[in-house]
């Protein structure tokens, strides 16, 4: 059988598919968010895209424009295939194992969500008739940030004679992606050769990067166990360090060894520094041993999944791929600490290995009621980039902080200003996730050191971006807003709303932390500046068609013509100029909408439910980031089994490969879209002004529902059937919240069950043809 088999805590791919490696590798993508490997087999090749990132770790080039113009950013930053240490090569006799060549008889992979590891039992015959079996276990350690280890073990059929290669290996040969010369000129061969040393069964390399000039090192150690008689040999040198080990083995032995690889970078710490940090990793790893390795991320999981685990009764594939995701998020971020938490986490390349507001707005909520920590230090990243935002403020003639739309470093790196500089929502997320963190979580600390200087300075760049206008509203022109199919455009709703929401938590924060308020400068009359701002934002409301418009006279926008637009032809930006696109009622992703979510308290529920079904028909979905929120609007307004769709299609993104794209990497925002649609969605749970609330509902194509969150440092469990949801605690004290407006307090004991009331029966609304949820389904 090909493909992946449905179960609910792993992934597993039975049979070769050789031509499915690029997909798998994604998918079977291990990281801790500071280490990530792609999941090429250890041979190497064959290799859809080999694949190991250190987060953070990028190299500079020249940004593209066929024009300049003033305030343009001049560089750009790419992630780097940094030393692969995944690499083990095998010789049966002389011949190397690749499963392109002789027979693979029997050959599967799998990823355990609890354990964190990834397995891999294959039968394999040379052309000459020798056979073996290899079995492999791979890791990246959760509680050993620098640490990553393989077991690996070889069991020949016969008497046979074997040599095993485990290399480090730097400066990859990877194809070319993407048509710009200068990140090709930047991706061949970036990394300089510094340092190499071996000795015994360990190795370490250190290179820099030619342009950026960060320094990174890896380093590997062994211990392997064998029949009596092996030779080994080592040796380094520049790009290449290796490991050889020759030993006979009889029918029924075994060869194993256990590879511990350490990863480290810096941009200012010497080759000696870095080269001290990885052995002292490998030093750390192979005192805790494989066994102990297993031990302790397991535990780290345990704990995990009690605060973070999703249970789905009455659809099998939904379950895994919801498990599926949450893990992925984690690997994102739960030891990123100083660094960003990437589009494409560390799973692949694409987007160059650049953050966006995706983290802020999709992942960041997740990690808040799962894994605070690593909200906190995503956080941390972007006050550590406080900086260059407000740098690039200034550039603009602005105020405050100005943070950038696709970045490694803090620095702006998007050459399309429409949708990147224009989109100045980005400084709202940021904003919103600190606001949400730190009600959700009680952080005090968080609010006094990090918080409230993220939010003045947000604050100050719409104080500064918007005006007062003369009919007595405050309004935010020329933005782009989450929906890039309508660019430069003149009170986006979403941003406004965002905006108004950042302003009055700026003002609430200084109100808490007036040391902090006067340590940045803010005054009595900037605060008023603020307030005055929040009450008189603009909100266009179009009165005829008693919807929002998107964005000031988006209604009244030539309609697209979706009837006559072949299914071949989307994405449309690949297909059409984006002057006809910017200029007509289709929509790439969820706006209006998801300023109903975020923003949820601004809107009546009429409003919603006609909003909802307004956009849905002008809603392409050309974009990864829009099935979640459209599933979580879906439940809300009382279209149950439309959000079931949605939830499902972007629980699905990656493993079903939607968007033809997975090679470069999986959607963490889509990934975490699905968390949302269960829980914001099915659970109808909302953090307004930092008071969690539920209204739960289930779709009839679901039996039962049930998450676990941590919320004001309380960890619950919330279950949904049919006709009731019951509220237990799990661990902290109570919580006060509400079940569809009735107050409640979740507390030890046996808990609350409380009835679910009728759900609103509204006719299903229409998507453009073509793109109802499902109909990319694979």
């Amino acid at each position: 059988m090909k493909g992946y088999e449905i179960s609910p805590w792993e992934l597993r791919w039975r049979g070769l598919a050789i031509d499915q490696l690029h997909r798998t590798e994604s998918t079977f993508a291990l990281a801790n968010g500071h280490i990530g490997m792609r999941g090429t087999l250890e041979e190497g090749e064959p290799v859809g895209l080999p694949g190991t990132y250190l987060n953070g770790f990028y190299e500079s080039h020249a940004l593209p424009y066929a024009e300049i113009g003033y305030g343009y950013p001049e560089d750009g930053q790419t992630i780097v295939n940094v030393t692969d240490g995944k690499i083990i090569r095998l010789l049966v006799e002389d011949e190397p194992l690749d499963l392109r060549y002789g027979r693979t008889l029997a050959h599967q992979r799998w990823i355990d969500f609890r354990t964190g590891i990834l397995s891999r039992d294959t039968v394999w015959e040379s052309p000459t008739g020798r056979r073996v079996r290899i079995r492999s276990q791979r890791m990246v350690s959760f509680t050993q940030r620098a640490v990553a280890a393989i077991h690996y073990e070889i069991e020949p059929a016969d008497d046979i004679q074997l040599v095993v290669q485990s290399d480090l290996l730097a400066n990859e040969p990877i194809e070319p992606r993407g048509k710009d010369p200068r990140v090709a000129a930047a991706l061949r061969s970036p990394l300089v050769a510094d340092f190499a040393a071996a000795d015994g069964y360990g190795a370490v390399l250190v290179h820099h990067t030619r342009e950026s000039g960060l320094r990174t090192a890896a380093g590997m150690d062994h211990e392997i166990d064998t029949p009596d008689g092996m030779r080994t040999d080592i040796h380094a040198e520049g790009d290449l360090a290796r490991l050889t080990a020759a030993v006979d083995v009889p029918a029924g032995g075994k060869l194993q060894l256990v590879k511990y690889l350490g990863y480290g970078w810096s941009a200012q710490r010497s080759v000696p520094a870095l080269r001290s940090q990885v052995e002292a990793a490998l030093a750390g790893a192979r005192q805790t041993g494989w066994a102990g390795l297993i031990s302790e991320q397991r535990a780290f999981l345990d704990d995990f999944w009690t605060a973070a685990d999703i249970e789905i009764d009455g659809d099998e594939r939904l379950q895994q791929a919801v498990r599926f995701a949450l893990f992925h998020i984690l690997q994102a971020g739960a030891r990123g600490e100083s660094r960003a938490i990437a589009g494409k986490g560390l799973t692949g390349p694409g987007y160059d290995g650049h953050a966006f507001w995706d983290t802020e707005t999709f992942v960041l909520p997740v990690l808040t009621y799962t894994m605070p920590d690593a909200a906190r230090d995503a956080l941390r990243w972007r006050h550590g980039t406080l900086p260059q935002a407000r740098e690039r403020a200034k550039v603009l003639g602005k105020r405050g902080a100005a943070f950038p739309w696709r970045s490694i470093t803090g620095a702006e790196c998007s050459a399309y200003w429409p949708a990147g500089t224009a989109a100045f929502h980005v400084s709202a997320a940021v904003a919103d996730a600190a606001a949400r963190y730190t009600g959700a979580c009680a952080d005090d600390t968080f609010d006094r050191e990090y918080g409230t200087e993220l939010l003045v300075e947000t604050a100050r760049l719409w104080a500064s971006l918007g005006h007062h206008d003369q009919h007595g509203g405050f309004r935010i022109d020329g933005v782009t807003g989450p929906d890039e199919y309508t660019a430069v455009v003149d009170n986006n709703v979403y941003t406004n709303l965002m905006a108004q929401r950042n302003l009055t938590e700026a003002a609430a924060a200084c109100g808490r932390n007036p040391e902090v308020a006067d340590r940045l400068g803010v005054t009595p009359d900037e605060l008023e500046t603020w307030r005055r701002a929040a009450e008189e934002m603009v909100i266009p409301f179009d009165d005829l068609l008693g919807v929002h418009p998107q964005s000031e006279g988006f209604t009244q926008h030539q309609e697209w013509d979706f009837e006559g637009t072949p299914k071949d032809k989307y994405p449309l930006l690949l297909h059409y100029p984006y002057f006809d696109l910017y200029r007509k009622q289709v929509v790439k992703q969820a706006d209006l909408v998801l300023a109903m979510h975020l923003r949820g308290d601004a809107f009546t529920p009429e409003q919603k439910a006609a909003n909802f079904a307004y956009y849905e028909a002008r809603t392409v979905r050309d974009s990864s980031l829009s099935a979640g929120t459209q599933a979580v609007l879906a439940a809300e307004v009382g279209h149950l089994g439309l959000a079931y769709d949605y939830i499902v299609e972007a629980a699905m993104t990656d493993l079903a490969d939607l968007h033809d794209n997975v090679r470069n990497g999986l959607h963490m925002a889509s990934l975490a879209g699905a968390w949302a649609g269960v829980v914001a969605g099915l659970g109808g749970f909302r953090d307004h002004g930092g008071t969690p609330t539920f209204a739960p509902r289930l779709p009839s194509e679901l039996d039962r529902v049930s998450f676990r969150m941590c919320v004001h440092r309380s960890r619950i469990q919330v279950e949904i059937t049919r006709d009731t949801a019951h509220y237990r605690h799990i661990s902290g004290g109570p919580l006060s919240t509400s079940h569809h407006g009735r107050p409640i307090v979740i507390e030890p004991g046996p808990g609350l069950s409380l009835p679910v009331p009728e759900c609103p029966q509204l006719p299903r609304p229409k998507q453009p043809p073509g793109r109802e949820p499902g109909s990319r389904r694979r």
